[in-house]
Parts: C-alpha cells; structure tokens; sequence
C-alpha cells in the first residue's frame, strides 16, 4: 500500500462557481442581499416549503438568530444532545440560558426522544433536535412533547441539506431550522449558512435581527419609506461573492448527494462482513428517513481499538478521524450547561466513532476499507 495521503474531505466544485462569481462583480454589488442571495433563498424555500429562508455568514449564526427569535433570557433551559457541534450551545449560552444536555440513542446517534419529557422543567423554552450524519431525528414525538409543554423547536439540520424525515425535508419539520454550508459540508459555499423560518410569525423579525437590528428588507420592497433601528441584531448577512459561489452548487445538489450516497454505498457494502463478525458497528438509518450520505462512520468495540485505528490509517496514509467531544463533559459545558441524567451511549459512541473519508468523485474506498481490515488484525 503506497503512503499517498487522502484526506477526510476535499471541497467539491461543480465548475460553475468562478463564473457566477465574475458575475457577481459584474453586477456591482458585493454586500449580500443581492441578486445571488435571491437565487439561494429561492431555491431552498421551494426544496423546504419554509415561509421564509433566510442566507447566514454561517450555520452558528443562524442558531443564534433563532435563539433570538424564541426570545430565550437569562436563566431559560434549552433541552439538547451532548453529542453535538459546539455551536448548538453557544446559541443559547450567549442569551444567558443553560444548554440542558441529554443522552442520544445508540442507533441513530441523535437525541433520544424518550428522555426529553423528563429533562423539562418550568424553565424550559425550547428543544433543539441535531440531525446527525443527516438522519432524522423522530420529529413526531420530539413536536409533541413540544406542543404538550408549550416548547419551541428549533432543528439542528447543519448537516442536513436534502435529507428527509417521512418525506419532509429537514429543517422544515419546526418552528425553525438551520443549514450549513462549510467546506466540509454536502453543498459548500466555504462558510455560510441559512435560518428556515416554518413559523410564519418568525419572518418579519428575522429580518430585522439578521440586518443588524434594522427594517432595511421592507424598505427595499417599498413597505416603509425610510429604514431605521427596530430591535437587537448583528450582521448575520453572508456577501454576495459567497451566495454566488453557493448558487451552482445548490443547482448540483441532488446530483452532488447522488454521488456522494454511492460512496456511502462502497463503504456500507464494503464493511458488512466486518460488522457481522462483530468487529465493527456501521451506521443505522430508519426505513422512515433519507439520509444524504454527509459522512460514513464505523463504531469499533472500544475506545483503545478506535485511537489505535486512527494512528494506523494514518501510517497508511488516510484520514480517519472522531467526531464530538461530548458538551455536557467539557470545560464550558460543565460551566455553563447542566446534564441531564445519564450519558452512556454519548459518552460510549465518542469514544468509539470513527469518521472516513468520503467526497465527491471519491474512489479508494477499497483502500479504506483494506486498510481497516489490515489494523483491525493487528491491533
């Protein structure tokens, strides 16, 4: 096996980025709101079906502008997994709440839907589901519990673009939803993100927050004749050049998420006889979800296998790597959230995932999946 290094991702061009970028310059403008935001937007309100959906620097920015709009204050609880990106947390932490974090299930690795109903207290505001690796998390039960207790719901669906829970794409199953498209990402535009607004009497102020706390989008339809400062805000308004390089890729999408799923498809293939020896674990997805082939991973049967493996694809020249450092266990998560109960799958799934690689065009799944075998061997 030559030691030719592949990487956990390389960032997809569909070819026509450069071109709509030249055009953006073109056209004049390089703020955001422009005519490439428009494109962007449209398309993904016509995918979601949302009232409003609105472009962000980045997927963090959107959840803050949702914490925002749930009007989340000082001394709220927010009910979240652990198992999730930082900036689930910080959304809210920032608005002075406490991030309650609560245990995933070990199939799907998302929140485990049975153990919200007793994280809720008289404080609570809001539960926010992470769709992991773009599986759905069970919507129905987490939106009953909300409508039962009067709880917002807000879903984490960073990695979610074009993947569906019973037929309805994510993020479009709450009051609101959000969207990332880092580099690392199914459809990138480097940075940048997208609040989904489902809950119509979230659009107007959205609005507001996203452009700094400002009536400047009904100013432009003509809706005010002057624009001014109407509530709190910050710039959440990605630049044009990055919603034109964001445009040919969510023309791609389908085909991008095409081509990614046959990757995926190598890699489940591939590792099946490993996992019926009860070497390994592959991911599970519900016959009621679609998932988007975002990221493949294995669970190996203990932390110490899954380190060793790292080092060993390493030597091997590939990048495996692991996923999130549980929240509720971190510096911040101890001081600023409060766990819920306990957190043997989260802490058990950390310790043991392990994350290949998986792009676009991508063709040495073989090699991956020999180089896995070979460790698994020997270690």
């Amino acid at each position: 096996m030559d030691n030719a290094k592949i990487p956990y991702n390389r960032p997809y061009l569909t070819g026509g980025e450069l071109d709509a970028i030249q055009d953006c310059h073109a056209r004049g403008q390089l703020a955001g709101d422009g005519h490439y935001t428009r494109l962007c937007e449209g398309i993904l309100e016509e995918w979601t079906g949302a009232d409003r959906v609105l472009l962000t620097h980045s997927c963090t920015g959107a959840l803050e502008m949702a914490a925002m709009l749930f009007d989340i204050q000082p001394g709220d609880e927010v009910i979240m997994p652990s198992f999730t990106f930082v900036s689930t947390a910080n959304a809210f932490v920032l608005r002075g709440a406490t991030p309650v974090f609560v245990d995933i299930r070990p199939d799907t690795l998302n929140l485990d839907e049975n153990l919200i109903a007793g994280a809720i207290t008289s404080k609570t505001r809001a539960i926010v589901p992470v769709h992991y690796a773009a599986v759905g998390c069970e919507m129905e039960k987490i939106l009953q519990i909300a409508g039962q207790y009067g709880l917002a719901v807000l879903e984490d669906a960073a990695q979610g673009v074009g993947a569906r829970y019973k037929g309805k794409p994510l993020g479009s199953v709450g009051d609101l939803g959000a969207f990332s498209f880092h580099e690392t990402k199914n459809i990138i535009s480097g940075e940048g993100g997208a609040l989904v607004v489902n809950n119509p009497e979230y659009a107007v102020r959205a609005e507001h927050l996203r452009e700094k706390g400002t009536n400047r989008g009904q100013f432009f339809r003509g809706e005010v004749d002057k624009y001014t400062w109407v509530d709190i805000g910050s710039s959440y308004i990605p630049g044009e050049i990055i919603a034109a390089f964001l445009y040919p890729q969510l023309q791609k999408a389908t085909e991008i998420n095409r081509e990614r799923q046959a990757v995926w498809e190598q890699y489940h293939q591939g590792f099946e006889a490993l996992e019926a020896q009860g070497k390994l674990r592959r991911p599970m997805i519900p016959a009621h979800c679609e998932a988007n082939a975002h990221l493949y991973y294995i669970l190996l049967k203990t932390p110490e296998i899954r380190d060793k493996m790292i080092i060993h694809l390493r030597s091997a020249g590939i990048q495996g790597i692991f996923h999130y450092i549980p929240l509720h266990s971190s510096p911040a998560g101890r001081k600023y959230g409060r766990a819920h109960g306990n957190f043997s799958n989260t802490d058990g799934i950390a310790a043991r995932i392990l994350r290949l690689p998986l792009w676009v065009g991508f063709q040495e799944t073989g090699r991956v999946v020999e180089a896995v075998i070979e460790g698994l061997s020997i270690l």
